[in-house]
């Protein structure tokens, strides 16, 4: 009888602490115990013995009667890139002063990373360098703004993250705030962008246990309200589903306990009425254990971040409304578990899905397709600028690409070229990937049916048959899969975020609805 009493506990403490994710506003730094985040430029060459401080660098030097320049000098060598340096008693209003290496001046956009390297820099050191001061447990931190407010603060906010919200002893929370006042409307953007990503990789991180697919229709539902915005929600129930037809949603859904739930968030931000709306689609897979074709145990809990999609997506339109965009966004999210129960999916069982078509469902773990497929035929209900879905869809994209970016599959150039030019921004690359003839020949060559799950040559190119089995579900001309399984989850590749789920791409997916935003021409 204890158990009941115990999950409420918990699932109202994540709620209280998903709450706090996205604020909308941060306090002005107490007069306690303050640190600083100073930025330093390398050298531009070896003979070079100059010291290339940053605007806010050369100010603080200069109230400290070049002291900073002094003891920089006196500590070490000259700082790399990435690199930091904690120097104390410099000024009475901050008991310590890191200064964090930031690479090349202006070194701009990298044409062979395709990214801003000059953006990708800051973030990582402005992360560096308040790690260093939480370490000392300092609850308040400035950080320079770099010459790129929003760079810097999306590196304080996203390398400060972390998920412990279950642990007693935790790391001391500290408040990240820009130093000086020319460009706080920057900064606060990009505490947006990072806290938007935050609330993905908080949502993906939590457990399965405490974040069923009801639960995280009721957690965006009340961050959607707090955020405020003409937002309308509505969590569409079993039933529902039935009533239209989402067979293959619902054949996933029924090997588990947990009913599933339809989540459709509507964002009008435009002040044009007729305006089309931007359609995001996200996987909502809040357990995969890969239902009769079970996953092996060994890494098996990392599944409960397969959701990852429909996290993303919400993300962004919170994100989103907190900007106030003037856009309007609709989001869709499937959301039920994988699991192998009596009633599950059997590999040679075949589905009807929601437009009629028949698929053979030859292996139960490529279960994220059939979710998809039910709500990108519901998503063409609505006349939209363009469709995009996320899923952590398949190990082939990780396999292909890795961590270091996403697979995009679309089958329009304008859309490929507005995802590129934002994912330079953000730093969170994208890459297209190919939608050939040759891979829909493996999804629709089926035994039994229209379809096959998982194609003929289901060992070779599955991230492509995937791609190429969502598309027998697409008639829209500006259409993109974002297969996000290679991002999911971060170890050190990303110096800027720590272990665990990344929540990626949510900032690349607001920066394409910002500049969406700006286009208001049709395509």
């Amino acid at each position: 009888m204890l158990l009941p009493p115990v999950r409420k506990a918990l699932l109202q403490g994540v709620s209280r602490s998903c709450c706090r994710l996205f604020s909308k506003s941060q306090e002005s730094c107490s007069s306690g115990r303050k640190g600083l985040v100073l930025g330093i430029y390398e050298r531009e060459n070896v003979k070079d013995d100059g010291t290339y401080l940053t605007a806010a660098g050369e100010l603080f030097d200069s109230t400290v009667s070049g002291k900073l320049r002094d003891m920089l000098a006196l500590s070490g060598p000259p700082l790399k890139k990435g690199k930091t340096r904690a120097l104390y008693g410099l000024h009475q209003d901050f008991s310590t002063v890191v200064v964090v290496g930031l690479g090349k001046k202006d070194a701009g956009v990298n044409d062979q990373e395709h990214w801003n390297e000059s953006k990708e820099n800051i973030r990582a050191a402005v992360s560096t360098g308040c790690r260093v001061v939480q370490d000392l447990e300092i609850p308040c931190v400035e950080v320079d703004p770099c010459g790129d407010a929003q760079a810097a603060a999306e590196g304080a906010v996203l390398g400060l993250f972390e998920y412990n919200e279950l642990k007693q002893k935790k790391k001391k929370p500290i408040d990240a705030q820009l130093h000086g006042s020319n460009e706080k409307e920057a900064w606060q953007k990009g505490v947006l962008y990072a806290e938007g990503q935050n609330l993905a990789r908080w949502l993906m991180e939590a457990p399965a246990n405490l974040i069923t697919p009801i639960k995280f229709a009721e957690l965006i539902d009340q961050k959607l309200r707090e955020t405020g915005g003409n937002v309308t929600v509505h969590i569409r129930s079993q039933s529902w589903i039935e009533e239209q037809q989402m067979g293959a949603f619902l054949s996933v859904a029924k090997g588990s306990d947990e009913p599933p739930v339809f989540l459709e968030i509507h964002y009008n931000g435009s002040s044009i009425t007729k305006e089309l709306p931007l359609v995001l689609v996200g996987k909502g897979v809040t357990f995969d254990s890969g239902g009769i074709s079970l996953k092996p145990s060994s890494g098996m809990d990392a599944m409960r971040g397969d959701m990852g999609g429909a996290a993303t997506i919400c993300s962004t339109i919170v994100t989103a409304v907190a900007l106030k965009l003037p856009i309007n966004i609709i989001g869709l999210a499937p959301l039920c578990e994988n699991m192998p129960g009596g009633k599950a999916n059997k590999p040679g069982d075949v589905i009807k899905a929601k437009n009629g078509k028949t698929i053979q469902v030859d292996n139960t773990d490529a279960e994220g397709r059939l979710l998809l497929a039910d709500a990108l035929c519901y998503a063409h209900k609505f006349d939209s600028r363009a469709l995009i879905n996320a899923a952590t869809l398949t190990g082939a994209m990780d396999v292909a690409l890795g961590s270091a970016a996403t697979g995009v599959f679309t089958n329009s150039s304008w859309l490929w070229t507005h995802l590129y030019e934002a994912s330079i921004v953000t730093g969170d690359r994208v890459w297209r990937m190919p939608l050939f003839q040759h891979f829909t020949k493996q999804v629709t060559e089926s035994q039994l049916a229209d379809l096959n799950n998982i194609g003929k040559h289901s060992k070779s190119g599955g991230a492509c048959t995937a791609a190429a089995f969502l598309k027998e579900f697409v008639t829209m001309p500006h259409w993109a899969h974002l297969d996000i399984a290679g991002v999911m989850a971060n170890k050190d590749e990303v110096s800027y975020l720590r272990k665990g789920m990344s929540g990626r791409p949510t900032r690349t997916l607001v920066e394409f609805a910002t500049r969406l935003s700006w286009d208001k021409q049709n395509v």
